[in-house]
């Protein structure tokens, strides 16, 4: 008990400290997202399903070759339906980032614990130069 006395600020810094770096995972955050590289490397590698969460008519204006698209407000219903298996890595990707990230949160929700963020968004696939497909 002494210990604890004589070291109140110690531990105090300690649990706060900690709370900080658990912030991300208990939020859903999980962290600034997948790089465009990285999720190219998971796309090949892991045959990653990329979901664009935009709605239709921007995603009829570009997207990543080969997205499939949801908008993000239909996300929760129509996500179980077009990919089964929940072991499955998703890229979710948006014009920006701002609504994938909501999106990861939703897909998490739904039990798919491999979905990550394109951080970035569309603006960041197409500053490193990879490929767009327009409808």
């Amino acid at each position: 008990m002494d210990f604890v006395l004589a070291n109140w600020m110690l531990i105090a810094v300690a649990l706060v400290s900690g709370g900080m770096l658990l912030m991300p995972m208990l939020t859903g955050g999980g962290g600034a997202g997948l790089t465009p590289a990285a999720a190219v490397q998971l796309i090949n590698r892991e045959k990653a399903v990329v979901i664009d969460v935009c709605e239709p008519a921007e995603y009829q204006a570009g997207h990543v070759g080969g997205a499939r698209s949801i908008p993000l407000g239909e996300l929760e219903a129509k996500l179980p339906g077009a990919v089964k298996n929940k072991a499955t890595p998703l890229v979710l990707v948006c014009a920006s980032g701002m609504r994938s990230g909501r999106a990861v949160a939703i897909a998490r929700k739904l039990g798919y614990d491999n979905a990550q963020s394109l951080s970035g968004g569309l603006k960041s696939w197409r500053e490193a130069s990879l490929p767009i497909e327009k409808a």
